[in-house]
C-alpha cells in the first residue's frame, strides 16, 4: 500500500517556499493554529450580523410614549410579532446547523478535511451575501430569510468538525487544554469582528452588515485552500503517538519500524481504520455527557450571541438608551470576556487535569455573575461593562472547554485505539447536539423576552444549572481518580 507520506498535500504544491525541508514540524503547527484560527473565526464574524441588525428590523423600541428608534423596522419583522420573527430565523439558522453538524462529522472522517472546510467556507460567504441582497432588492417575504439562514446553517456547520479534526491530527493532549483555549478564542474573536463590522456599516443600511463579512469568509477560505495541510503525515512528517507502544520513526519516501510492535502499530495506523460509527461514537465514555452539558451550554452562550446587541438597546444604561451601533460594539465586551474565559479554563484543566470539575466551576460561577449583570448592569456603564465582561468569561470560558479540548480527548481516547477518523465524528456529536440548544435558546428568547427580560435571565440561569448537572457524575470519576492517584504516590513515598 502507498504510504501517505510519499504524496506532499495539494496545497503545499502550489508554494514551493514551504515544502517540508525547509520548515519544521513546529511551524506547521503553528500555520495550522493561524490558518483554522482565522477559518473560524471568519465563519462567526459572519454569523453575527442577525444580531445586529435585530434593533434595526424589529419593532419599535417605546419608552413613557416615546419612541425612541422610530427609524426601526423591516416587514415582516416590524409588527407586533416582530420579535418572535427574528427568534424563528434564528431557530431557522441553528436547527439546520445542528442537524448539518451530524452529517458534517460523518463525511469529514470520510473526505478531504480542506476541502469540505473550504466548500463549507465559500457556500457560508455567498448565503451571508444573498441574505443582505434583501435590503437593496426590498424583499419583505419571511420564507425568503428563512429560507436563506437554513441553508446558511448548513454551510456553517461543515466548519467545526474540520478545523477541530485538523487541530487534532497536529496536536498531542500535552497541553492539549491551554493550547486549544488560546486557539479557540477565534468564536470571540469572530463574534468581536463580525460586531464591529456590521455595526461600523450599519449607517450605510442594514444589507452592508451581511455584505462585508460574507466577503470575509470567501477571503479567508481562498487562504485555506492554497496554505492549509490537514495532516503532519501528509508532509511526511513525524507525530509522536499518544500510545503504549513504541514510537513509530518515519520519513517522506518510506515508514520504517524498529520492533514487532512497532509494526503491529503500523497496520493498524488511523488512516488505515475505518471510521468509527455514528451510534458507536454516541457510546464512547464522557461524550454523551458532555454533549448534554453544551445542550444547555451552548444555549445560554447562543442567547447572548443573538440577542445582547437587542437587549442592551432596549435597556438603558445610566438612565440612556444606546445607539444601534453602540449598542453592537458595546456587545463586544461580552466576547471579550469569552477570549480570557477559554484560555483560563483551558490553563485551569490543564493544571488539575479535570475538564468536568472546571467546567463545573465555571458554570456555578457563571449563575450569579448573570444575576448581577441583570440587576446592576444597568446603573453605569462601568457595572454594565465589567458585568458584562465577567458574565462572558464564565459562560464562553466551560463552551470553549467542551467543544475543543474535551470534544479532541474523547475522540482520541484509547477505547478508539488512537483512531483519528472518530475526531470528527465525536467532534460533530458533541457540538451538534449543543447547537440544538442553541437554536432554542435564541428562539425561546424571542417569545419570553415579550414577558420581560428577567423571564429570560431566569431561562438563562436555569439551563446553566443543567448544564452543570450532567457532569457530576463525570467530575465525581476525576475527583475520585485524582484522589487515588495522590494516596498512591503518599503510599510510595511512605514506604521509601
Amino acid at each position: 500500500m502507498q504510504s501517505r507520506t510519499q504524496t506532499l498535500a495539494p496545497a503545499l504544491t502550489l508554494f514551493p517556499t514551504l515544502k517540508p525541508p525547509h520548515k519544521t514540524l513546529a511551524f506547521h503547527q503553528t500555520l495550522v493554529l493561524i490558518l483554522t484560527f482565522f477559518a473560524y473565526a471568519s465563519f462567526h464574524a459572519s454569523r453575527k450580523p442577525p444580531s445586529i441588525v435585530k434593533s434595526v428590523l424589529g419593532p419599535e423600541i417605546q419608552s413613557n410614549s416615546t419612541r425612541i428608534a422610530p427609524e426601526s423596522g423591516w416587514a415582516p419583522f416590524d409588527g407586533p410579532q416582530g420579535t418572535h420573527r427574528l427568534g424563528e430565523l434564528d431557530l431557522a439558522f441553528l436547527s439546520s446547523y445542528s442537524i448539518g453538524m451530524y452529517f458534517a462529522g460523518h463525511l469529514g472522517d470520510r473526505i478531504d478535511l480542506r476541502l469540505f472546510l473550504v466548500f463549507g467556507m465559500m457556500g457560508s460567504g455567498a448565503f451571508t451575501i444573498v441574505l443582505g441582497l434583501g435590503y437593496w432588492l426590498n424583499v419583505h417575504w419571511l420564507g425568503f430569510f428563512v429560507g436563506v439562514q437554513a441553508v446558511c446553517g448548513l454551510f456553517q456547520s461543515i466548519g467545526w468538525p474540520c478545523v477541530v479534526a485538523v487541530v487534532g491530527n497536529w496536536f498531542g493532549k500535552d497541553k492539549r487544554g491551554l493550547i486549544m483555549g488560546v486557539w479557540n478564542s477565534h468564536t470571540s474573536v469572530g463574534n468581536v469582528i463580525g460586531s464591529v463590522v456590521a455595526s461600523g456599516v450599519l449607517e450605510f443600511g442594514w444589507g452592508w452588515s451581511f455584505l462585508v463579512p460574507g466577503v470575509l469568509v470567501i477571503v479567508v477560505g481562498m487562504v485555506v485552500f492554497m496554505f492549509l495541510v490537514v495532516s503532519p503525515e501528509d508532509l511526511g512528517l513525524g507525530l509522536e503517538l499518544e500510545s503504549p507502544a513504541m514510537e513509530i520513526e518515519m520519513n517522506v519516501d518510506a515508514e520504517k519500524v524498529e520492533s514487532e510492535e512497532a509494526g503491529l502499530l503500523e497496520r493498524e495506523r488511523p488512516d488505515t481504520l475505518d471510521a468509527i460509527g455514528f451510534l458507536e461514537a454516541w457510546r464512547l465514555p464522557g461524550v454523551a455527557p458532555f454533549a448534554f452539558c453544551l445542550f444547555f451550554s451552548k444555549l445560554v452562550a447562543y442567547t447572548f450571541l443573538y440577542w445582547l446587541p437587542f437587549y442592551i438597546r432596549h435597556t438603558a444604561v445610566a438612565g440612556v438608551h444606546l445607539s444601534h451601533k453602540a449598542s453592537g460594539i458595546l456587545s463586544t465586551i461580552f466576547d471579550i470576556g469569552g477570549v480570557f474565559g477559554g484560555i483560563l479554563a483551558g490553563y485551569i484543566s490543564d493544571m488539575i487535569d479535570a475538564r468536568a470539575v472546571t467546567s463545573i466551576l465555571f458554570l456555578l460561577l457563571s449563575i450569579p455573575a448573570l444575576v448581577f449583570y441583570r440587576v446592576y448592569g444597568s446603573l453605569s456603564m462601568f457595572a454594565n461593562i465589567g458585568l458584562m465582561f465577567l458574565s462572558g468569561l464564565l459562560v464562553n470560558g466551560p463552551y470553549s472547554l467542551i467543544t475543543t479540548a474535551v470534544a479532541t480527548d474523547l475522540g482520541t481516547q484509547s477505547s478508539v485505539r488512537g483512531n483519528s477518523r472518530a475526531l470528527a465524528t465525536v467532534t460533530a456529536i458533541i457540538d451538534g447536539t449543543g447547537s440544538v440548544g442553541a437554536a432554542l435558546g435564541p428562539l425561546l428568547a424571542g417569545y419570553i423576552s415579550t414577558r420581560g427580560w428577567n423571564s429570560v435571565f431566569f431561562m438563562l440561569i436555569l439551563a446553566t444549572f443543567c448544564a452543570s448537572l450532567f457532569l457530576i457524575h463525570v467530575a465525581r470519576t476525576e475527583i475520585k481518580e485524582k484522589l487515588k492517584d495522590s494516596k498512591w504516590s503518599w503510599d510510595s513515598i511512605s514506604s521509601n
